[in-house]
């Protein structure tokens, strides 16, 4: 397919072809995409859905890549970023309203600037508004679902849907994004007002909790396994003695067993083939099944 065709020359925000995905990944790992698009407003990114509709082009959305394993062979068709380029926080009152591709740490940043209480515990999970919005981010008790007033969604037509808390329908790690598949463009959190320097402690004190425990300057996606009922994936691997095991590049994290890192060039076959080793051992010496928080996505 003539791609350059296809995309020069229209509205569409910064355009790019055969791009290394393991370039927008924490993980460092992935293959090409074969056509790459940064939108900077809602007006961009409904056009470039659109046209991909209109030309049979597979849409993939990422934001920060923070939760993502992207297959070594690439992704086939259209990639939407949606990061820095996708951008942009605004306050009324006691109302913060983010663009998806915003930083989870920048909004409750933004909201601690302007003396607003909510987003303190969530501030140090890696990725976008996007991101969190759909997977329900949570962190040390609280939770996207505590604050989240308004979501603007789009489906893959191009088409805007606006949904409130209720309808999100929000549960552990899951909202109504998957169950439609749709792309968040912004959403709006309801705060409350607090004394700004008692918010910038409570602020420093998550921050520094999570440098101590967290392997934060290493290559992963975060926490790899969703919280099985009765325990926790950290305890049950460290209980294991995988403290530190490793596959070649492929690695649990010294620091924080809930982390798998990539300690230089592992690939996403690699990585996959440790996360389910993991699972394995875990399962046949505690009976928890461990499932993969992590989206696997691209061409396998």
């Amino acid at each position: 397919m003539d791609y350059k065709n296809i995309y020069e020359g229209k509205d569409l925000g910064e355009v790019s072809y055969d791009s290394y995905l393991k370039d927008y990944t924490t993980f460092g790992i992935g293959g090409r995409a074969d056509v790459l698009l940064k939108p900077q407003n809602e007006d961009q990114l409904k056009n470039i859905l659109r046209l991909n509709k209109n030309m049979d082009i597979k849409t993939t959305v990422i934001g920060r890549g923070s939760n993502l394993l992207v297959s070594d062979k690439g992704i086939r068709g259209a990639v939407v970023v949606l990061a820095d380029n996708y951008s942009k926080l605004g306050v009324k009152d006691e109302i913060v309203t983010a663009l998806a591709g915003t930083s989870l740490n920048e909004t409750a940043l933004f909201a601690i600037e302007n003396s607003l209480r909510g987003m303190e515990e969530i501030s140090g999970i890696p990725g976008s508004i996007g991101g969190a919005v759909a997977m329900n981010a949570g962190a040390y008790g609280g939770e996207i679902k505590d604050i989240c007033l308004e979501v603007r969604t789009f489906d893959y037509d191009g088409n805007i849907h606006v949904f409130t808390n209720e309808q999100m329908n929000f549960s552990y790690r899951h909202s109504r994004i998957f169950e439609q598949d749709l792309i968040v463009s912004s959403a709006s959190f309801k705060l409350k007002k607090a004394d700004k320097q008692d918010l910038l402690e409570k602020y420093e004190d998550f921050t520094n909790r999570r440098q101590s425990k967290q392997p934060l300057d290493k290559k992963s996606a975060g926490s790899t396994f969703k919280r099985p009922v009765g325990s926790y994936a950290s305890k049950l691997i460290d209980e294991c003695g995988l403290r530190g095991f490793r596959q070649g590049d492929a690695q649990v994290s010294e620091k924080h067993c809930g982390f798998l890192i990539n300690r230089g060039e592992a690939t996403c076959k690699q990585m996959l083939d440790f996360i389910n080793e993991v699972s394995s051992i875990v399962y046949e010496k505690t009976g928890f099944k461990l499932e993969r928080e992590v989206k696997l996505i691209g061409e396998l």
